[in-house]
């Protein structure tokens, strides 16, 4: 006889007006930024505007995940739309990496035709973008422990900050010593830095759309807790994955042994220490005797006590 047991963890916080002014924020500091790059011809400045108009599109996306993920689970979609969140990632680091490739075309082309600009516009424009980066990055400080989407958003519009630092020393070299070749230098030093960044949030969410098990969980460590629970004397069929940025879910056959009455307050152990050690919020376990077992090791996925 197989016994089931669900875990669910509590909505996470709601970021909706961090989220919009966040985008505000940012979408009013890429017309300022575009305009006097276009205005000075800085291609710092420019390619600056458009790596934040894609944080626009990013905070666009990351908030359309967070909202698919608040969607109620149907017939249809059993497990909700929590994956949203996911595939925004996913999509984000996708665009990132092409507009990042662009640029880095257009600033070579650019090393063997550099032209003047204006050094103090460059620094005020750039400063201003990091008063608006440091100011959206604080706006999803308090949720970035807790849910990957958020977190994500927190980390880029920080390390956007420290990017239009870069556009600042920029113009200011060039102030200082008139080198004209520091404008296209300077942009593909950011494409650089954004690229470097855009690979890991890349290989990260296509990992999760596979199924693959977060990087914030231990395999290893997830199964050799639920063979230590008491009464358990083998596993097998454990599946950890990725509901959404925030939802991490599980579910394994949980061996025990014959002498083993109590299920219950084993599968509620079981969820206790899964979600307080590595916050997985959806469990499901199946118990079973050992004989019902028997056929486990032709899978190839069981683990028994040593």
């Amino acid at each position: 006889m197989s016994e089931h047991h669900h875990g669910h963890a509590h909505a996470p916080a709601n970021f909706n007006r961090a989220f919009a002014l966040g985008i505000a924020l940012n979408l009013a500091f890429v017309l300022v930024e575009g305009f006097y790059g276009w205005k000075i011809n800085s291609l710092a400045l420019l390619a600056d505007a458009g790596h934040n108009l894609s944080d626009v599109a990013g905070l666009g996306l990351a908030w359309g995940g967070a909202l698919a993920g608040k969607l109620k689970p149907d017939d249809r979609h059993t497990y909700g739309w929590r994956r949203g969140s996911i595939l925004a990632a996913f999509i984000n680091a996708v665009l990132l990496l092409v507009a990042m490739g662009s640029l880095g075309w257009e600033a070579i082309g650019r090393l063997n035709s550099p032209e003047p600009t204006e050094g103090w516009t460059i620094i005020s424009v750039a400063t201003v973008g990091i008063a608006i980066n440091t100011a959206t990055a604080l706006l999803f400080m308090r949720g970035r422990e807790n849910d990957l989407n958020i977190r994500g958003a927190f980390i880029h519009m920080a390390a956007d900050a420290l990017v239009s630092a870069g556009v600042v020393l920029g113009g200011a070299l060039y102030l200082w010593q008139g080198w004209a070749w520091i404008d296209p230098v300077m942009s593909l030093a950011i494409a650089v830095v954004i690229v470097i960044g855009t690979a890991s949030l890349f290989k990260q969410a296509l990992h999760l759309l596979f199924d693959g098990v977060p990087d914030e969980v231990n395999l290893e460590q997830v199964r050799n807790l639920l063979l230590g629970l008491p009464g358990v004397i083998g596993l097998h069929d454990l599946h950890i994955w990725a509901m959404g940025t925030s939802h991490v879910a599980l579910t394994a056959h949980l061996v025990v042994s014959d002498e083993t009455q109590d299920n219950s307050g084993l599968l509620a152990e079981a969820e206790h220490e899964l979600h307080e050690h590595f916050e997985i919020r959806h469990v499901t376990l199946q118990t079973e005797r050992a004989k019902y077992s028997e056929k486990c090791p032709a899978l190839n996925s069981c683990h028994t006590l040593a």
